[in-house]
């Protein structure tokens, strides 16, 4: 039996990236799927690749609109009678200097990151509840929300966000049998990592940070959010999993000189 088989799942952030990788992953896993992307042509173009995989639906909007949400949630229990799974991926970066943080960047990343992960989360929690079956939410963080990155302010404090929401969904919806945990990914090579400002350079020396030599890859995160999905994950609640390399877990810093000398 495949792991996801019979489930429904709604993924956001899907047009590309670790999101069109899940929705991947899920598919072959035998779930049905509602993915969503703020680019409509991006979306369209997803779902029509990722249909060969199986049943799966795309629709256009913004995360933050909470008119949006309403609507995404309705759409997916017309087309598939329950939700089972919710996985809140869709986030976007700013990449600027602290003392030249610009209010709109903040505003906008905080809004997509964090405000999206709360306001779906709450209305697929209390389409959960009403169903009375239990299921799963699981929230996209980032290493970033375990530890500070220069330059990205707004990222790291709305990814620390989505990791204390994550607890707090967590404790509250437990009783339930709603499980809700959060995947932080260190460096994964995506479109949107190509895009905010990690230039070849960058992406050619940043394995000397993590101890395995290499950044990730969308499918290596894809396949733990399969398994959180799962029921191979019942009693794993209100976790923030990194999946990193081991790049945390390393205490002397190769790349800026920072922790020692090895």
């Amino acid at each position: 039996m495949l792991r996801l088989e019979g489930k429904s799942a709604i993924i956001t952030g899907a047009g590309r990236g670790i999101g069109k990788a899940i929705a991947q992953k899920f598919l072959q896993e035998g779930a049905r799927l509602l993915i969503c992307d703020i680019v409509p042509d991006r979306i369209a173009a997803a779902a029509e690749e990722l249909s060969q995989w199986g049943e799966v639906y795309g629709m256009a909007g913004d995360v933050s609109d909470g008119a949006f949400c309403e609507a995404l949630v309705k759409q997916a229990a017309e087309y598939f009678g329950e939700i089972d799974v919710l996985v809140n991926n869709a986030g976007i970066v700013a990449i600027e200097p602290f003392l030249e943080h610009s209010e709109s960047a903040w505003d906008r990343v905080m809004a997509v990151n964090l405000k999206g992960t709360f306001l779906l989360g709450q209305q697929v929690a209390r389409v959960l509840v009403a169903q009375g079956k239990g299921g799963a939410i699981i929230n996209m963080g980032s290493t970033n929300g375990h530890v500070a990155e220069r330059e990205s302010a707004a990222y790291n404090a709305s990814k620390a966000g989505v990791i204390l929401l994550t607890k707090t969904m967590a404790a509250e919806l437990a009783p339930y049998n709603i499980r809700v945990n959060c995947v932080s990914p260190g460096f994964i090579i995506t479109d949107l990592t190509q895009q905010s400002g990690a230039g070849d350079t960058f992406v050619r020396e940043y394995p000397n940070k993590i101890p395995i030599g290499r950044c990730g890859n969308p499918h290596e995160v894809a396949n733990l959010f399969a398994f959180l999905a799962s029921d191979e994950a019942s009693f794993i609640i209100g976790e923030s999993i990194i999946i990193d390399g081991g790049q945390l877990s390393w205490t002397i810093d190769k790349w800026s000189g920072i922790g020692g000398s090895a």
